[in-house]
């Protein structure tokens, strides 16, 4: 199949280059053509898209193997989705049950107490859950870390949506060499599913554990990702048990000797900061949920004065509340500002580079971090004419300041159009997903309330 977008603003997210008017060609899952218009094309006027923007743009109903289809996108965007580098899809059973509470007391009076009741096919059903609201805000890639992992790829697989898991292993779940084996069984050539070596934190897992994790890192020679430095009590705590924070201490056994990444990263010392140099690690950076539950706020600005690329993550339904990645691009950059005392602190531009091309690059996505040839077709096109994207004086800059879901009119994921204006594809029906999670919530949550 071959899908031809014209009339388009490309974003590539190549370094350096400008939007600009053309048409980009996907057949199959890669792109193959992006650049000025063809025979038959012609860039449109702003004046003339205006005009015409009230028949919307046509979207096939459906589509064949050998299909050839023509898509005018009236002077709309095309640019990468968006990378959601760090996530608990599973958790939307939770979104709204326990909120306003300090982070430790959230996890351990409220959050898990329910998830020790959750079977895998309730994972299921809630991972479907949080797949639709990614579509509709633009997240083409998710970096899922949860329980019953085999589910949750399932449930992906069943949607059609690109995942990669990382292990949440600690003390209270599966046997922490579970990750060793889903390593080895979830990266295949050419599948929408992968997975990276990882685990919950440190101060969810003990010693013993701890060793046996570093064991398996070694053995596969692979980066590993984990919660770390998010809460003063936190660092404090492993300071008292090992003399070190969480990432001197987790390097000190060989855990980021091949690379890997943190979430949260907000109570950073000099040494950990050097290791993350060192090592080559990623910062996911979680605005939207370390805002809500007091956490603080990660020293974006200080990792990129250091060369230590960050990417941005939702982190769980529960503790966010929503996945947009609208939201998360501001905070970003709003909390960055208002961190320094300083406008100028954080441009929108490398905002939007942290939620395509670093959010990829930490998860391993080499091939789907820009829009260039030979790429994956992860795809999204943003309605420009909507209101609160005009006038056009700057659309990088009206995406991360101004943008909002409203504006993602498409979602393609590998060459499949998975959301348009509003509809899900036929292969996945939101009624029925809707209904699933209602019944698992009753039976999970309704006894307590």
């Amino acid at each position: 199949m071959t899908i031809r977008f014209r009339n388009a603003r490309i974003l590539t997210m190549n370094p350096s280059e400008d939007i600009f008017l053309g048409e980009l060609h996907v057949t199959d899952s890669r792109i193959t053509y992006v650049g000025p218009s063809t025979a038959g094309s012609t860039a449109p006027s702003t004046a003339s898209v205006s005009a015409d923007k009230a028949t919307g743009v046509v979207f096939p109903a459906s589509v064949t193997p050998d299909s050839v289809i023509d898509i005018d996108c009236r002077g709309n965007l095309l640019m990468p989705g968006f990378k959601n580098a760090h996530a608990h899809s599973g958790m939307t059973i939770l979104r709204s049950l326990a909120d306003d509470k300090p982070l430790h007391a959230w996890l351990n009076e409220d959050i898990f107490p329910v998830e020790a009741r959750m079977t895998g096919e309730d994972i299921y059903w809630a991972s479907q859950l949080s797949v639709l609201e990614y579509l509709t805000s633009g997240i083409t890639a998710c970096f899922d870390m949860y329980m019953e992992q085999e589910d949750v790829a399932r449930a992906m697989d069943d949607m059609g949506f690109r995942c990669v898991q990382t292990g949440g292993v600690n003390d209270f779940s599966k046997d922490v060499r579970w990750i060793d084996y889903m390593y080895n069984k979830y990266n295949q050539p050419g599948s929408l599913q992968s997975y990276e070596l990882g685990f919950h934190a440190e101060y969810t897992t003990n010693i013993d554990n701890l060793k046996t994790i570093g064991q398996v890192v070694q053995k596969n020679r692979a980066p590993l990702y984990v919660h770390a430095c998010e809460t003063k009590e936190e660092v404090e705590g492993c300071l008292q048990r090992y003399g070190k924070t969480p990432v001197a201490f987790l390097d000190s056994l060989g855990f980021f000797d091949y690379g890997g990444g943190i979430y949260h990263g907000i109570y950073m010392s000099e040494e950990d900061y050097e290791v993350m140099q060192r090592r080559g690690l990623y910062l996911v950076t979680n605005p939207g949920s370390n805002t809500k539950l007091a956490s603080g706020i990660a020293p974006v600005t200080e990792y990129l004065r250091r060369g230590i690329p960050v990417a941005i993550g939702t982190d769980g339904p529960a503790s966010n509340n929503c996945l947009d990645f609208f939201r998360e691009m501001f905070l970003v950059t709003g909390l960055a500002k208002l961190r320094e005392h300083d406008a100028a602190a954080l441009d929108a531009r490398e905002v939007l580079t942290m939620a395509t091309v670093n959010g990829s690059h930490a998860m391993r996505l080499k091939d789907c971090d820009t829009l260039s040839e030979g790429q994956k077709a992860d795809i999204i096109m943003l309605d420009l004419w909507q209101p609160n994207m005009q006038p056009l004086n700057n659309i990088a800059k009206n995406i991360v300041y101004s943008g909002s879901k409203q504006n993602v009119c498409m979602t393609m994921i590998d060459g499949r159009i998975l959301y348009h204006n509003g509809k899900f594809a036929d292969n996945i029906d939101p009624c029925t997903i809707y209904r699933k999670v209602e019944e698992v919530k009753q039976r999970l949550i309704a006894p307590a309330e």
